[in-house]
């Protein structure tokens, strides 16, 4: 099973509990529960059977605690296993946080320049790389290739990496720091070994001092044993963030949701 919300309409959040063998296809849909309470969902879906509830033997989630809980609550027999991308975006968004600093620092720098130039009546110019990139432009494109492993970089990205890291090695710092984690994951099939590997990882952010990384270890550390249960069969949520945005095309399709009762209906109708 995979347990997920989404949005179905003006940011009303539903909690949806999909069943990863249908693919996507009819029987996807197990239960579709208004908001993110866990006491309510818990009661929802406490009305299957518990024998039908104790044959599930794995529910990933993301690493929200409410998400934990109603597995616990819901399906006892089973294995909780945290989404593997849910920790790998908690580590990219940490790298982008730092990026995002040295951004708004180069902003201020071209901004106080610009007012120079303004007062002294003088054209300003911002310095460009090799590259064609100026200092600002450096930053804001480097976004994406600082998300993906460096063998999925284009020529260009590649290029602008190479400036970027010689100006900031922090920022490269940092991205080797998420790059080390997303191998744990993908070259890695024992738990055990993970565990190790994972606690290398806990090292060398503590001695990187970046506080958004502090901050990533420990999230990781307090859901620890979830985490590591990827290992086991290598599941993630990916069945259900591909079944929200098959929600998404379907809610696009009709150009929003003006009946949302309706819309659940069809909804239902079509994967329940």
């Amino acid at each position: 099973m995979s347990l997920d919300e989404t949005e179905m309409s003006n940011g009303e959040l539903y909690t949806i509990l999909t069943n990863k063998a249908a693919k996507g296809k009819q029987g996807s849909i197990v239960a579709m529960i208004a908001g993110t309470k866990s006491e309510e969902i818990v009661s929802i879906i406490n009305k299957i059977p518990l024998t039908k509830r104790q044959l599930v033997q794995e529910v990933t989630v993301d690493m929200a605690n409410n998400m934990n809980l109603i597995v616990r609550r819901s399906f006892p027999q089973a294995m909780v296993v945290i989404d593997r991308f849910h920790v790998q975006k908690l580590a990219g968004d940490a790298v982008q946080d730092i990026r995002i600093k040295f951004r708004w620092e180069a902003i201020d720098k071209e901004n106080q320049e610009l007012e120079k130039a303004k007062n002294e009546h003088y054209r300003y110019t911002p310095k460009t790389f090799s590259n064609g990139d100026s200092l600002k432009q450096l930053l804001a494109r480097s976004r994406h290739l600082l998300f993906k492993p460096e063998t999925r970089w284009t020529s260009s990205q590649f290029v602008r990496s190479k400036i970027l890291f010689e100006l900031y090695p922090d920022i490269e710092k940092a991205y080797y720091l998420s790059q080390k984690l997303g191998y744990i994951y993908e070259n890695n099939t024992n738990k055990n070994t993970a565990r190790t590997k994972l606690a290398h990882w806990y090292k060398d952010v503590e001695k990187s001092g970046f506080k958004a990384f502090n901050t990533v270890a420990r999230s990781v550390y307090l859901h620890y044993d979830n985490i590591l249960n990827y290992f086991y069969n290598r599941s993630t949520n990916a069945s259900a963030e591909s079944f929200n945005a098959k929600i998404k095309r379907f809610r696009a399709e009709f150009r929003g949701v003006k009946d949302l009762q309706f819309f659940l209906f069809r909804l239902t109708r079509i994967f329940a």
